[in-house]
C-alpha cells in the first residue's frame, strides 16, 4: 500500500505530440508512484489515440481550440484529486527522483505553498535555466533569473526561498486553489504563473526552489525560442502582469516608463535588427494592453 500523498501531474499539450510521448515517457520511470496523470489538448491536429494507446493510465481532455495555458491548466487542476499539484510544461523531461524531493520539501514545512526544481536546458543539460527568481521590479516589470545561462558549478545547489516559481514546472499544494483561486485566464500566454504566484505569497505562503530535484527544458517548443507569437504574449502578458499587481500612485510611474521609454527602445532595436514581424508584435502587444487597461476582467 503506497501511503505517499497523492500528486496530480497535468500537462498540456498543442500540436507537440512528440514532445509530450517523451514528457510521458520519462514520468513513467520516476521512483514516487502514487500519481495521476492529467493530459489537456489543446485543439491540437495531433493522433491523440496514440496517446490513448500508449499511456493506459492517462486521462485526457480534448479541447475544441486553443485555451491559453492558464485556462487549460485550470481545467486539468478542477479534475486533481491529488493532496498535490504539479503543472509541467510537455517539453520537459524529468529525472527519477525530481518529484520525490518536491514533495518531500511541501511535506516537511507547512509554511511553503510552491516548489520549483532546478532546471537545465534539454539541449544544452550543463546549462542552468532556472535556480529561483529575484522580485519583478515594479516600474520596470523586469526581474532577473538567478543562474540563468550559466554553466554548472555547484553555486547553485542550496534550498532556499524565491520570490516565483518557474513555469515550466512547480508543485502546490491543491488547498492553495480554495483560498486563492485559480490562475487568471486573460494572460493565454506567459506571466499567469509569475501572476499566480504573487498572489500566493501575498496570502502568506513561502515558494521554495529546490535543486536536488532536476528537470531538463526544451524551451518554447510550442511558441518557438525566438517566435513573433511568443514576442507578443510575453510582452502583452508582462503588462498585464503590471496592471494586476502594481498599485496606484506607483502604477501611474510604471505605465509611464512602459509608454515613454520600454516601448520606443525595445520597438526601435527590433526595427534597426529587421525583425519586421516582432516589432509589429511588439507593437500589438501594447496597443492590445492599453485598449483594455481600464476592462475589469483585467484585474
Amino acid at each position: 500500500m503506497d501511503n505517499t500523498p497523492l500528486v496530480s501531474i497535468i500537462t498540456v499539450n498543442y500540436n507537440r505530440l512528440q514532445d509530450t510521448i517523451e514528457l510521458l515517457e520519462s514520468l513513467g520511470k520516476i521512483y514516487y508512484s502514487n500519481i495521476e496523470l492529467i493530459l489537456i489538448d489543446n485543439g491540437s491536429d495531433d493522433d491523440l489515440n496514440l496517446l490513448e494507446r500508449k499511456f493506459s493510465n492517462l486521462k485526457l481532455i480534448k479541447n475544441k481550440k486553443n485555451l491559453g495555458f492558464a485556462a487549460a491548466n485550470n481545467i486539468g487542476i478542477k479534475l486533481a484529486k491529488g493532496k498535490y499539484i504539479l503543472l509541467i510544461n510537455n517539453d520537459v523531461i524529468v529525472t527519477p527522483e525530481f518529484l520525490t524531493y518536491l514533495v518531500q520539501k511541501l511535506e516537511q514545512d507547512q509554511s511553503i505553498g510552491i516548489v520549483s526544481p532546478k532546471i537545465y536546458y534539454y539541449y544544452k543539460p550543463n546549462m542552468i535555466q532556472y535556480a529561483g527568481f529575484t522580485d519583478i521590479n515594479p516600474i520596470t516589470i523586469r526581474n532577473k533569473g538567478i543562474g540563468f545561462n550559466e554553466l554548472e558549478s555547484g553555486k547553485y545547489d542550496e534550498e532556499k526561498e524565491t520570490y516565483y516559481a518557474h513555469g515550466a514546472a512547480f508543485l502546490f499544494r491543491t488547498e492553495l486553489i480554495k483560498k486563492i483561486g485559480f490562475m487568471s485566464e486573460i494572460f493565454f500566454l506567459y506571466y499567469e504563473e509569475m501572476d499566480w504566484c504573487k498572489r500566493v505569497r501575498n496570502n502568506g505562503y513561502k515558494i521554495y526552489y529546490i535543486p536536488r530535484s532536476i528537470i531538463y527544458h526544451k524551451d518554447s517548443a510550442t511558441t518557438g525560442a525566438d517566435s513573433p507569437m511568443k514576442s507578443y504574449y510575453l510582452n502583452r502578458g508582462r503588462l498585464i502582469y503590471m496592471r494586476r499587481n502594481v498599485k496606484f500612485p506607483l502604477l501611474i510611474l510604471s505605465s509611464l516608463y512602459q509608454v515613454l521609454f520600454a516601448f520606443p527602445k525595445n520597438y526601435l532595436r527590433l526595427l534597426v535588427q529587421k525583425k519586421w514581424t516582432h516589432a509589429q508584435a511588439y507593437k500589438n502587444a501594447f496597443i492590445w494592453f492599453y485598449r483594455h487597461f481600464f476592462f475589469k476582467n483585467i484585474n
